[in-house]
């Protein structure tokens, strides 16, 4: 029981993020009106994604430490995790950008920064699949993990802040502040940032699992 009850947890704040999201009120802003509710699903994927991805470092680290191929298979497969959160986090932010600011992709700072981190990663992805030997896969690909997670960081949350951005939250445009948010929407957007970051340690988990049967099957083999 011990091991499911967050499992639950997540399940439930998921389905009254999803309700509570769609029918409580929130403020009535120029440009944005109900839109707004998009922060509910757009922002908890950014948290999940950060979640997960610091997870793969800590094992990226691990490995590097003891070697031991669990610790290795735990880190690729929270960062596929995190890509799969990055594409709907991507996805979900260009939608909106659609309806507020008028275009899909507006050349925004935070867009652009975000699009080279996703390919940052992506790199990594084709670099891991390029090396056969296991232990210098496992090594290579973890170093690259650890030096990219920090440069990921500074794309998306350090420099899109040194220049204007229609983001909240940059170019001195406050975020989740007393312009832009009320106390009906903290009692959704925080609970969806735990129950999406749950989620992402879940799928994460699965994830690992089928991999590690794999593997074992293999060196049987």
């Amino acid at each position: 029981m011990y091991q499911t009850w967050w499992k639950v947890l997540a399940v439930v704040m998921i389905f009254y993020t999803l309700i509570a999201g769609l029918l409580l009120g929130v403020p009535r802003l120029e440009i944005l009106h109900e839109t707004i509710r998009n922060t509910y699903f757009h922002v908890p994927m950014w948290i999940a994604m950060f979640t997960v991805f610091t997870i793969s470092v800590i094992y990226s680290i691990k490995y590097l430490q003891t070697g031991k191929e669990e610790y290795d298979l735990i880190s690729v497969e929270c960062v596929n995790t995190g890509m799969f959160f990055f594409v709907v986090g991507l996805i979900t932010g260009m939608l909106w950008a659609k309806y507020t600011w008028g275009e899909y992709w507006s050349n925004d700072p935070k867009q652009n920064s975000a699009a080279i981190a996703f390919l940052l990663y992506c790199a990594y992805g084709v670099l891991r699949n390029s090396i056969d030997e296991e232990q210098k896969r496992g090594k290579i690909s973890a170093i690259y993990n650890i030096f990219a997670f920090p440069v990921m960081v500074v794309l998306i949350m350090v420099l899109p802040r040194l220049t204007d951005s229609l983001h909240p939250g940059n170019g001195g445009n406050p975020a989740f502040g007393k312009l832009d948010m009320d106390n009906r929407m903290r009692v959704v957007l925080y609970p969806a940032f735990i129950a999406w970051a749950l989620m992402g340690v879940w799928i994460a988990t699965l994830r690992y699992r089928i991999r590690l049967i794999e593997f074992k099957k293999n060196a049987i083999n």
